[in-house]
């Protein structure tokens, strides 16, 4: 077991500058146009596969290593650059993870290679969770998976939304209910490969904020995926289902499904975006403060602005003690019994809320205004407390399981 530590080593610190770089140089020249076209970054997603930062390899090391610590300090460095363009990188992950999650040795290896592709022929994946009646209540999905043992395929029939790279990914990731009976209990997660028939783009959304990256909704009309695709495989779905309807007699509770599973792998890491984008406000406004003159003096030299300039600081190194910390629970397989990783997403999330508008204050009329780009990072701030779990889902999380109640 790692022990846990503030202080990246030489390798963390090389991949941390090697990021900071390709965020200052690729990533910030083009967000605000993306932003403006509101469409994904094609071209900055390829450099990203040809440098090998938007790769299974990079993220594999990221993600296994022992600190805990590879993925959000990514996440920062990319997400500071402009979290748009960095959603688009990053945004296979979530399906990734769902793979790594809850698939067999050998689905990993067929699925996740080809959500990637390679810098020639760059591929995208999804993760398809989220329905128009049933966000953060998980228990309400609709979506059904049925299975044709005489053909050995799951039948899938229903309407994803909120999808990053839904309708346009290589591979889809596909939470459905296989056991209406069981509630969030009763869901399973699918594969469903490339070109599949009955899988379409259903409505793309035109957002506030994080436009350069695609969020559709996903329509499933009679989908058929070979058994293979179930993740995890079917006897391991019987098994778990078979307990989860013991636990139901005896008035038990607590079953992890695979949607719930995936979200608190991701939750310590998008508050490492939110870090990443409150990071960058805050230097902008720094940087602002310290050259701007009003009254023959830098408007750093005010109380109002120099107080707001240290909490902004202040609330940034606290959110990325929380995210670290959840990070190195999370990959040494400490429980998170406090909900340390609903904490983590919760602060940061709020944080980069609140830095992000008094970025734009510190600013003032220039920080209205799309000539500097805290305008566009406070737009992009506010998904943090929406997507992955609200703000007031996560403090609910972290309620019940300070007072021992089971999370539904």
């Amino acid at each position: 077991m790692a022990e846990f530590t503030m202080e990246l080593n030489d390798e963390q610190k090389e991949v941390r500058d090697w990021l900071h770089g390709f965020a200052a140089d690729v990533i910030r020249p083009a967000a605000a146009e993306w932003d403006e076209r509101e469409e994904t970054p094609w071209p900055v997603i390829q450099e990203a596969a040809k440098v090998g930062i938007y790769s299974l390899d990079f993220y594999a090391q990221q993600y296994f290593d022992p600190t805990g610590l590879g993925i959000p300090m990514a996440m920062e460095e990319l997400f500071w650059g402009d979290a748009g363009i960095a959603l688009s990188i990053v945004g296979t992950g979530l399906a990734a993870v769902g793979v790594l999650a809850n698939g067999t040795e050998e689905q990993i290896g067929t699925w996740i290679p080809q959500m990637y592709g390679d810098a020639d022929d760059v591929k995208v994946a999804a993760f398809c969770s989220s329905e128009p009646d049933a966000g953060s209540d998980v228990a309400s999905m609709r979506t059904r998976a049925v299975y044709d043992e005489a053909k050995d395929e799951w039948v899938l029939n229903g309407t994803k939304t909120w999808a990053t790279n839904g309708g346009i990914a290589n591979v889809h990731v596909v939470v459905a209910v296989v056991d209406p009976e069981l509630g969030s209990k009763g869901h399973a997660s699918f594969i469903v490969p490339p070109g599949t028939e009955g899988l379409s783009q259903g409505q793309k959304f035109k957002k506030h904020g994080i436009r350069a990256s695609h969020t559709a909704e996903v329509v499933l009309d009679n989908v058929r995926v070979p058994g293979s695709c179930l993740l995890g495989g079917k006897e391991k779905l019987d098994e778990r289902l078979a307990r989860a309807r013991e636990k139901a007699r005896q008035g038990g509770e607590r079953v992890k499904n695979a949607a719930m599973a995936t979200f608190e792998a991701s939750r310590p890491a998008v508050g490492a975006m939110a870090v990443g984008t409150a990071r960058a406000a805050y230097e902008v406004a720094l940087d602002y403060a310290t050259t701007r003159e009003q009254f023959g003096r830098p408007i750093v030299d005010n109380q109002g602005v120099a107080f707001q300039l240290a909490d902004m600081r202040t609330s940034i190194d606290a959110a990325r003690l929380l995210v670290w910390r959840a990070s190195w629970m999370a990959v040494n397989g400490k429980p998170f019994t406090a909900a340390e990783g609903s904490m983590s997403k919760l602060f940061a999330s709020e944080t980069a809320k609140t830095v992000t508008a008094q970025a734009i204050q510190i600013l003032g009329g220039n920080g209205y205004t799309r000539e500097y780009p805290v305008e566009r990072m406070h737009r992009d701030a506010a998904i943090y407390t929406i997507f992955e779990g609200t703000s007031e889902i996560q403090r609910l999380v972290i309620a019940r399981t300070l007072a021992g109640v089971p999370i539904r």
